[in-house]
């Protein structure tokens, strides 16, 4: 077996959710899940079909995010697996409706951090093991933090 890290380039603008699947249709229901989810949201999707013709199947309403998803996940290219990149909405607007179309196996990650994606290879197939995501901590928060972290939650309006 040979393991690959898979580095996910994107603006810093953008979020990322990757995944697991296990049929064709995702690509549709997850157009259909994230178009519904909250108005002005942009994204872009693409999924790496494990059978049949193994294409890298992509749908979206933004071309730029399609084409980055599309980029993603033909260098991680391994099966059943989906990336959706977004604009105008955080992972945790849409991460519960993604988790509930029904073909959607798993959630790796969903971030806006540096990612890198960890790839086994074996055999002519590939499996995504894991996800590097973002940066190793470098403390525990104090007083100040605790404020700083609760001022950010409300000033994005998820907090009163």
């Amino acid at each position: 077996m040979e393991l690959k890290v898979v580095s996910i380039e994107k603006p810093g603008d953008v979020n990322v959710i990757i995944g697991q699947s296990h049929f064709i249709k995702t690509v549709e229901d997850l157009h259909e899940t994230l178009a519904g989810a909250m108005p002005g949201i942009r994204f872009g999707i693409a999924f790496c079909e494990a059978s049949g013709p193994c294409l890298v199947r992509r749908s979206g309403n933004d071309d730029e995010l399609v084409e980055l998803a599309r980029q993603a996940a033909q260098r991680i290219a391994a099966g059943h697996t989906f990336m959706i990149m977004l604009r105008h909405a955080f992972p945790v607007n849409v991460l519960n409706a993604v988790k509930m179309v029904p073909e959607v196996c798993g959630i790796f990650c969903a971030t806006a951090n540096p990612l890198q994606v960890i790839v086994a290879e074996h055999e002519g197939r590939r499996g995504i093991l894991g996800v590097l995501d973002g940066e190793q901590p470098k403390g525990v928060e104090g007083e100040a933090d605790v404020a700083a972290r609760k001022q950010l939650l409300r000033t994005f309006g998820y907090k009163l």
